[in-house]
């Protein structure tokens, strides 16, 4: 389905014949109202409105609407969406504001707005709820992610030399599989770039390069998978290692080798430790070991162990060990909490962050939804009869659900944000929204790499 007035929910087609007479103007506004993190990193906006809303409006479209919703059971407003059409040329009648894209701002603020822009068809706000509200995934799958960021900065700030050289490549997406469809693959796997660089999900790292002007976006490494081991059969699983040195194992190359198809304490101690240890030391490589299998904190912790007493290590400058030719991934089990609890157990061992790194799928791109950052896109003022009015929810039985009334700005203050209602429809000199989406054409478009920067003086200055 391509057709942008069928991407709505079924009532929205109804609430053209629901407001007030006289009504010719609606201001809305989306925001975080608490949840998991309490605070949210902006992103993803841009994505949406490259991808759909500059879309032209076309009386094929309409037809096809119309035929639909009316079949469907719902009415249609045919005569303001030919208008879009024919005089409007197509071009959606909004004005959208928003924070900059990679800004770390606390929850209960105003994240951005959406008005009317023609008194003809003001309600298009309304109806275009459903596709702008989707904005909740690619900011919520961000915020995570940067949370997760600072877990694993606060543990090379302990024990790593140089934290952030490493911290990009600390956390590797494995969501793509788990992920409901591709375009979610895009969006979710997109959103995590915003804060590393590694990634085994292809459709995120190609829509960071399209709608977000990168190069490259993000890396990956030759890696095993189980059935590239167990194909070799378990009498020849050392072969199967051998093969990975072989094809991939070169100066300066990392490659990565999944390892407890069998047994874990043997691959480590006497296969990798032992019959392939010089080979692995000669070959200039750095051999990534993942463990998985087992509870995570504990063997991790081991493996390093065990590679340690077989590979050695160095001391680095804060007293802690880090692991010659060898390094350790865990992509089983891996959420915030895991990583806290493997990490904590690493340091208490005296081993540096450094020689880990995070393998994360479902957690990351999957186990997230609406709520758990409270999102909500709602009405604040209406314009009926020439006459700017506030308009808001206060339900008695959940005060939590309070909306804001008003035409709303965000502005940037000495702590950092604070959301204010305007005393006209100018904004604020102080704002710190930026007007983005205008009448059918995108007014910014920005690079990954100007997102990034923003989220890492947030992160730096912490």
């Amino acid at each position: 389905m391509d057709n942008l007035i069928l991407d709505t929910d079924s009532y929205k087609a109804s609430h053209f014949l629901q407001y007030p007479p006289g009504m010719t103007a609606m201001f809305s506004y989306i925001e975080s109202r608490g949840g998991r993190y309490d605070r949210t990193v902006f992103f993803g906006l841009q994505y949406i409105l490259k991808k759909y809303m500059t879309q032209r409006v076309t009386l094929e479209m309409v037809n096809e609407a119309d035929a639909f919703l009316r079949a469907h059971g719902e009415p249609f407003p045919r005569e303001g969406w030919e208008y879009i059409a024919r005089d409007l040329r197509g071009c959606l009648p909004l004005k959208i504001r928003a924070v900059p894209e990679g800004s770390v701002v606390p929850t209960h603020n105003v994240l951005a707005t959406i008005e009317s822009t023609d008194p003809r068809v003001y309600w298009v706000v309304g109806w275009l709820e459903t596709q702008l509200m989707r904005v909740w995934y690619p900011i919520t799958v961000a915020t995570q992610s940067y949370f997760i960021k600072q877990e694993i900065l606060a543990a090379l700030e302990k024990s790593a030399d140089d934290p952030w050289s490493e911290i990009g490549f600390k956390l590797h997406d494995f969501g793509s599989r788990g992920v409901s469809s591709r375009e979610s693959a895009e969006i979710g796997g997109m959103s995590h770039l915003v804060n590393f660089m590694g990634s085994d999900t292809i459709a995120g790292v190609w829509a960071a390069n399209h709608y977000y002007h990168s190069a490259m976006a993000a890396f990956s490494i030759p890696a095993a998978e189980h059935s590239t081991i167990t194909a070799w059969g378990k009498k020849r699983e050392v072969d199967a290692y051998r093969n990975m040195l072989n094809q991939f194992a070169k100066p300066g190359a990392v490659l990565a080798c999944v390892s407890d198809s069998y047994d874990l304490e043997n691959a480590v101690q006497n296969l990798w430790g032992s019959a392939l240890r010089d080979q692995v030391i000669a070959s200039g490589a750095t051999l990534v070991v993942r463990p998985d299998s087992g509870d995570p904190p504990t063997i991790v912790r081991r493996t390093l162990e065990q590679l340690d007493a077989a590979f050695g290590h160095t001391l680095n400058t804060k007293g802690y060990r880090v692991l010659n030719h060898v390094r350790v991934i865990q992509g089983d089990g891996i959420n915030q909490n895991s990583i806290r609890a493997i990490l904590q157990n690493a340091l208490d061992g005296g081993y540096s962050a450094t020689n880990l790194t995070f393998g994360m799928g479902g957690a990351l791109l999957q186990q997230l939804n609406r709520d758990t950052q409270k999102f909500a896109m709602k009405l604040s003022a209406v314009v009926i009869n020439g006459r700017a009015l506030p308009a808001y929810k206060d339900p008695v039985t959940d005060p939590a659900k309070k909306s804001k009334a008003g035409r709303l700005d965000l502005i940037q203050t000495a702590d950092g944000y604070a959301t204010i209602t305007l005393p006209d429809a100018e904004p604020d000199a102080r704002s710190a929204l930026r007007a983005v989406f205008e009448n059918g054409e995108l007014l910014l478009d920005e690079t990954l790499d100007t997102v990034r920067a923003r989220v890492n003086q947030t992160a730096r200055a912490r």
